[in-house]
């Protein structure tokens, strides 16, 4: 998971935005600041060229292997364009026809409806630690559509207020990754929910509003205690 936050991202630029929810992947390039040595090769991963280039790579070796058949190789367009479709349309995802099967649909709602309750929780605490009472704050989430890839997840919070990508705090992005992901809802089976309801962002709102006083009291009860 790639929590979006100006501390996070090495390229600050690219997280501006002008309407809500934001969609970054497939858009634009995002390149984390810190952070894992997976993280950064599942990104490397994801940029079209460079998987083209792996599946293509075998021709280039068989055509320095077998000089003399190495014009023959280099004029074999439709045997690469077939690579690329099998690589990318067979290996890596799974048949549109196919992804209904991936889940039931009482797993599927069960899955969404805890990940409402989850992103619930989280903008809950964050409205209350700030002292929000206006406006509208969106988790967004977006997951790569490689099934067979490990996840790639990118979860920001966006304000519509105007409009602007929060820059999380490190005990905001802790709440995010404690609370988002865990067991019976995973990012792998949030990927296989997506898919099959062909969902391609989670965008959950709330409102600061509705915020409770004893939510907000916890809070500052919380900052009291973390400052001391």
């Amino acid at each position: 998971m790639f929590i979006l936050s100006p501390e996070t991202v090495s390229n600050r630029e690219a997280l501006r935005i002008r309407w809500v929810p934001r969609r970054y992947l497939g858009r634009t390039w995002l390149w984390p600041r810190g952070g894992g040595w997976r993280l950064k090769a599942r990104i490397i991963f994801e940029a079209e060229a460079l998987r083209y280039a792996l599946v293509l790579s075998p021709f280039v070796i068989a055509a320095f292997i077998w000089r003399e058949q190495a014009i023959f190789i280099a004029q074999a367009p439709v045997l690469m364009v077939l690579a690329i479709y099998l690589f990318e349309a067979r290996i890596l995802r799974i048949p549109r026809a196919r992804r209904g099967d991936l889940m039931g649909e009482d797993s599927a709602d069960a899955g969404l409806d805890l990940l409402r309750a989850r992103a619930r929780t989280i903008l809950t605490r964050i409205a209350a630690a700030r002292g929000m009472t206006g406006g509208r704050l969106h988790l967004v989430i977006e997951q790569s559509d490689l099934l067979r890839a490990p996840p790639l997840t990118l979860v920001s919070v966006q304000s519509d207020d105007g409009p602007e990508l929060l820059a999380l705090t490190g005990e905001e992005r802790a709440q995010i990754a404690d609370t988002l992901f865990t067991p019976p809802l995973t990012e792998r089976d949030l990927l296989r929910i997506g898919l099959k309801r062909k969902v391609e962002l989670h965008d959950l709102s709330f409102e600061p509003a509705t915020v409770s006083a004893h939510a907000r009291m916890a809070a500052l009860m919380a900052q009291r205690q973390a400052s001391g």
